[in-house]
């Protein structure tokens, strides 16, 4: 049963901390970058939108979520943990030897998982091949895909655009996580892709742009994606590198914070903030 936005708050706090005591326990990994998706990762898994069952992990007819962006993997072994995939206190042994839980996903390993990802750029042509399955099988699973800002910069992601604009693909979503950053800086100063929103219209997409650490925007856009009929759908999703910590990321002195944990010594006070975390306005 898909929970209420009440209880999609309250699973996006327990998301966050699972996310920051994996990473932080493991010493290693993206917790900013799982942090920043973690409303559209929560609302697809427990909102009803993807249609998954634990117990039969390979359901032909189950929907798909692919996570382009596999540094964030964490945000997913959360979801997945929490939703019985694994047992859940198996999310401490995240990069650790022998742990199914690798440093990017991998599907071999894990159910649940349903690409292989790391490489930047690939997942929206993954996803592309699972629509088009979809259709030459006569099946009404839905694909959703998550990039990151920094990613779409990779040439792939256009080719895949257009293809799936050229075959109407209306049972695929792209859900960008517009957090402006990436590994080496701003993602505006490495390659401003602006408008994002004008360049997937332009392709032949249908295109929403909210306010991706807002649960109630991000539900209203995904329902509002299921109804769009002819044409592939994409999501703007403007976030935050880090929501849920931006205090102890300011006092760290790094906003961008990629790529590292955060420092046992600092746990508590990252689990606190996040207990404690309003929502922060994002610029349209």
């Amino acid at each position: 049963m898909a929970e209420n936005l009440v209880a999609l708050l309250a699973r996006a706090k327990l998301i966050r901390k699972d996310i920051l005591r994996m990473t932080t326990e493991a010493g290693s990994g993206h917790p900013s970058s799982s942090l920043s998706a973690t409303e559209v990762v929560t609302a697809l898994y427990f909102g009803g939108f993807l249609k998954i069952d634990p117990k039969k992990p390979h359901d032909p007819n189950r929907d798909r979520f692919i996570l382009s962006k596999g540094h964030a993997a964490p945000v997913i072994y959360a979801a997945l943990g929490q939703l019985g995939f694994f047992p859940h206190e198996e999310i401490m042994t995240l990069r650790k030897l022998g742990s199914p839980l690798e440093g990017h996903p991998n599907m071999v390993r894990l159910a649940g998982v349903e690409a292989s990802t790391g490489s930047l750029g690939q997942g929206l042509s993954l996803g592309v091949g699972h629509a088009l399955a979809a259709r030459v099988d006569k099946r009404d699973y839905h694909t959703y895909v998550m990039t990151g800002d920094g990613e779409i910069g990779q040439g792939q992601i256009w080719e895949a655009a257009a293809t799936a604009a050229k075959y109407g693909l209306d049972n695929l979503t792209l859900i960008v996580d517009r957090n402006h950053y990436q590994q080496t800086g701003a993602a505006e100063e490495v390659l401003n892709m602006d408008p994002i929103d004008g360049k997937l219209t332009a392709f032949g997409w249908k295109t929403q742009i909210i306010n991706g650490n807002d649960m109630g925007e991000v539900v209203t856009a995904l329902n509002r994606a299921k109804e769009v009929k002819g044409r592939p759908t994409a999501i703007v999703s403007l976030t935050h590198k880090g929501q849920g910590i931006l205090k102890l990321l300011a006092k760290l002195g790094d906003l961008n914070f990629h790529g590292k944990p955060v420092p046992l010594k600092y746990l508590d006070e990252a689990i606190a903030e996040v207990d404690g975390t309003e929502l922060t306005p994002v610029t349209k």
